[in-house]
């Protein structure tokens, strides 16, 4: 199949609810003098020239339709496609006559077509291409029965599969997949982009996602309170370093103090110390276990090493820092305990990752300054007092509520991560999602990599928030970067360290490039 995939945006496109797709299908029609049905004959025609582009070989088509505005769009699609010539199949769950509105229109003009709906399926589909219009924006819960035997028919026929607006299954708000789901190839949103595909289940269900906004204006998306997809290229400003002045120092970068390392563990504050230094942070000193100080030096000799049963020493640094990472291979001892209320106390702005956030949910305390807290599903489970699927059954909200659980900036990791902050008024919501990552950073150090990063973020001056987001982008498109030269499988956590470097390198001549093209006259002596 050819490569259709979505764009790169440079700038952030919102990610709706069903229930605002519903408002801008509605609105967008008025805005345009258009009738509803003239969008759902607009749906059909991008998706047939999509079916087309994607499968140019294809001489028919098993159209898959339920009884809704979904339905609609299926039913357009075999109109257009048998006036095109290809071949045309169209199976129905229930009766054709519960179809009415737009839908009723749709399916009487395919049988003017000469289309006739089946409602018998048959052992396999005639078509080349078979496509998912079941039930689209849809699906509140479990599928009915008749609804799963046919997404079970489609997962069976080993056909490709074009989804119309959403994959039969998933949840348009939160990405939760039914069981079963159809496992489309290629879907085609309409209108508005669905929050759902982009994070958890629904990031694997939907194949490639291409978007049309059916003629509608782009700006009618700011009407409705959308989640923006954020990508290294369209970060706002607020989430992006200013540029370095000549005359500037290492202490005006910030001092980020990693604690962490309990025995066996001397690794994770070891790359969380190297990510800090890599994203620009001034110093960066690291609280650990004595015996780890010669592969912390060895290693990364631009690292100060403080021995954490050193009360005196362990006191000054905490004096010095700017921000702490804490977490990473602190362990759940009386030994990780102690440096973990030692830095909820400080009163510093805090990364709280891995053994940091479980030692938070296993006491009950609470950090006196800014917090950004960076859980897995398994960690933010813990912390919610939840099972890990009920996380994954709503990452979003999972998101809101970390951000309250914490008093601060979340950051829910895994596919699709979200990043969720308390606001002024004590309610938290979603600044966005990360529109970058990939399976190969489902391995050991990830996370410590990134509460680095972030805390260097945090160091030079941007906000929880900031750091939080601009973190979390930057970490994913390095593992991007580095599962491009490396493979995924094979993907360890110190590869995202050059590719950090090399956009980090990036931003800072994107903010050169905001000066103008005039670069400092030679200096005469040189």
């Amino acid at each position: 199949m050819r490569d259709v995939r979505e764009r790169d945006f440079h700038s952030a496109p919102l990610l709706c609810t069903a229930a605002q797709c519903r408002a801008l299908d509605q609105s967008g029609a008025r805005a345009l003098g258009i009738a509803t049905y003239e969008l759902m004959a607009r749906a059909g025609r991008a998706s047939l020239e999509l079916l087309l582009q994607a499968w140019p070989r294809a001489r028919g088509i098993t159209v898959c339709c339920g009884k809704g505005n979904n339905a609609g769009d299926g039913y357009v699609v075999a109109t257009l496609a048998r006036a095109a010539g290809l071949e045309v199949e169209l199976l129905q769950v229930g009766s054709p006559a519960q179809l009415a509105g737009d839908a009723g229109i749709a399916r009487d003009a395919a049988l003017t077509a000469g289309i006739e709906p089946l409602t018998e399926w048959p052992l396999a589909p005639r078509g080349d291409v078979v496509v998912d219009a079941l039930l689209g924006t849809g699906l509140r819960g479990a599928l009915k029965a008749d609804y799963a035997a046919a997404v079970g028919w489609i997962n069976a026929s080993g056909r490709p599969v074009l989804a119309l607006d959403l994959p039969t299954g998933i949840e348009a708000d939160t990405g939760a997949a039914a069981e079963p789901t159809v496992r489309a190839s290629v879907t085609l949103q309409f209108v508005a982009r669905k929050l759902g595909l982009y994070t958890g289940a629904g990031i694997d269900h939907a194949g490639i996602r291409r978007f049309d906004a059916l003629g509608l204006d782009a700006r009618m998306e700011s009407t409705v309170a959308g989640v923006p997809l954020w990508r290294m290229a369209s970060l706002p400003d607020w989430a992006r370093l200013p540029a370095r002045a000549a005359s500037a120092y290492k202490q005006r970068f910030g001092h980020v103090l990693v604690v962490g390392g309990d025995r066996s563990m001397g690794g994770a504050p070891i790359m969380a110390a190297e990510a800090a230094l890599r994203v620009g942070a001034g110093l960066v000193s690291v609280i650990t276990r004595p015996e780890h100080r010669p592969a912390l030096l060895a290693r990364r000799p631009e690292a100060m090493v403080i021995d954490a049963d050193d009360a005196a020493a362990r006191a000054q640094a905490f004096g010095r820092a700017s921000c702490l990472v804490v977490g990473p291979g602190l362990g759940r001892d009386a030994w990780g305990l102690s440096l973990l209320r030692a830095a909820l106390d400080s009163g510093l702005p805090l990364v709280l990752d891995a053994d940091g956030l479980n030692g938070l949910a296993q006491t009950g305390w609470l950090p006196a300054g800014p917090v950004i807290g960076t859980p897995h599903t398994g960690e933010a489970a813990t912390l919610l007092g939840l099972q890990t699927d009920a996380v994954q059954r709503d990452r979003p909200a999972a998101a809101r509520a970390l951000a309250a659980r914490l008093g601060g900036v979340a950051v829910l990791k895994g596919a699709g991560s979200l990043v969720a902050a308390l606001a002024d008024d004590k309610t938290s919501r979603l600044i966005g999602v990360c529109g970058h990552g990939n399976p190969g950073m489902a391995s050991a150090g990830m996370g410590d990599v990134l509460a680095g990063v972030i805390g260097g973020l945090l160091a030079q001056g941007l906000t929880p928030t900031a750091a939080a987001l601009a973190g979390t982008c930057l970490h994913s498109a390095a593992a991007d970067q580095a599962a491009l030269q490396r493979g995924e499988r094979g993907l360890l956590a110190t590869d995202l360290l050059e590719p950090l470097v090399a956009l980090v390198a990036a931003e800072e001549r994107r903010e050169r490039g905001r000066n103008g093209s005039l670069r400092p006259e030679l200096d005469p002596d040189e």
